[in-house]
């Protein structure tokens, strides 16, 4: 922490609220990714993110400048998620709840429970932070467990993997192969033994590696989507906007996973995928969903794309959900629709657009 910096926390301590503010504003995009990738959900990073700030502000006092201002806010931080994680059910997605659904059956209806959310790329740090690159250090060679931490660290695929991780276990990697704290410092923000955090980190990279899919090892690193991914995601919004069945058909992996939470259902397989599909396009069925209107987003570093439908009848489209894609060899193998209507808001979207003219 620098001269400048020190002055602002002098100032801060002191009472001036404006510098407090000025100083933590500088971590809150940092600490909203730390508080989700704990948390599993993009709103309760943002309340868990203003409640690291105001405890930082209650106990300011307590900060002796032992180590950097934002170490000391990230431990708050992991202590209130901990504090919220106690107890808590898992953040899940249709998948962890029960086997491929069969298309044929009938939509049973949305379920209230806790899902997953994702997370917008317009809000990803190293947006608002390029001068400082906190993302994951590389793995040491002593180290290879950790590779498949450090490569993907804001994939639907990792925050689901994280999810199955004992709250202080899935801190411990987050702090140690994410963030590449070192093990004492860890061992003190979780108020333990370098022993008892090493412990927990081997196994929740056990854990992990159960969880995170067979290819891990190959993904590239974090990145925004390519443009072959892009392609990918242009040749997908225009086929969905024109209800072609063959041309979303010729887009999909053959083993291709899709998902919508809230309905907890779930297809596997490019013709499961695609029967659904069929059913919800056919103008003379009773389930006929509409026509849809696509804009292209970023979430969790992935393609992305908010859906709206213009239902019988009515003239504006409507907001209907943020569709999250993993695209492999220009094939698209995961298919993740958030029906979340309180998602546009955080995507800066409308929920209305007009008719096309």
């Amino acid at each position: 922490m620098g001269a400048g910096d020190d002055a602002v926390v002098d100032a801060a301590r002191a009472g001036d609220e404006s510098a407090f503010a000025a100083l933590v504003e500088r971590h809150r995009g940092e600490l909203r990714v730390h508080c989700y990738r704990m948390l599993g959900s993009f709103d309760e990073a943002e309340d868990l993110t203003q409640e690291t700030f105001l405890r930082a502000w209650r106990n300011l006092g307590g900060f002796e400048g032992r180590s950097t201002f934002r170490a000391w806010l990230y431990r708050i931080a992991t202590n209130a998620c901990l504090d919220v994680l106690g107890g808590r059910a898992r953040r899940v997605l249709p998948r962890h709840l029960s086997e491929p659904s069969d298309p044929s059956a009938a939509l049973p209806p949305p379920t209230d429970i806790a899902w997953l959310q994702p997370f917008p790329d317009r809000l990803f740090p190293d947006r608002l932070l390029p001068d400082r690159p906190w993302e994951p250090v590389a793995p040491s060679e002593t180290e290879p467990d950790s590779v498949a931490v450090t490569r993907e660290t804001i994939e639907l695929a990792f925050l689901a993997a994280l999810q199955h991780l004992p709250p202080r276990q899935r801190a411990a990697l987050i702090l140690r192969d994410v963030l590449g704290w070192p093990a004492k410092q860890t061992a003190e923000l979780l108020e333990g033994s370098v022993a008892s955090v090493n412990s927990a980190l081997q196994r929740a990279r056990t854990t992990l590696r159960e969880h995170l899919p067979e290819r891990r090892l190959d993904w590239a690193p974090s990145a925004e989507p390519t443009e072959r991914e892009r392609t990918v995601l242009r040749r997908y919004m225009d086929a969905m906007e024109r209800a072609d069945l063959t041309a979303v058909a010729d887009l999909l992996a053959e083993d291709v996973r899709a998902e919508m939470p809230p309905w907890p259902v779930w297809f596997r397989g490019r013709d499961a995928v695609v029967a659904t599909l069929a059913a919800s396009w056919d103008t003379n069925s009773p389930d006929y969903v509409g026509r849809f209107r696509i804009l292209p987003v970023g979430a969790n570093r992935q393609p992305a794309a908010a859906v709206y439908v213009r239902r019988p009848g009515e003239l504006a489209y409507r907001a209907f959900g943020i569709g999250v894609l993993r695209i492999e060899d220009d094939r698209i193998t995961e298919m993740t629709a958030f029906h979340d209507l309180g998602l546009f808001r955080v995507f800066a979207l409308p929920t209305t657009l007009p008719p096309v003219r």
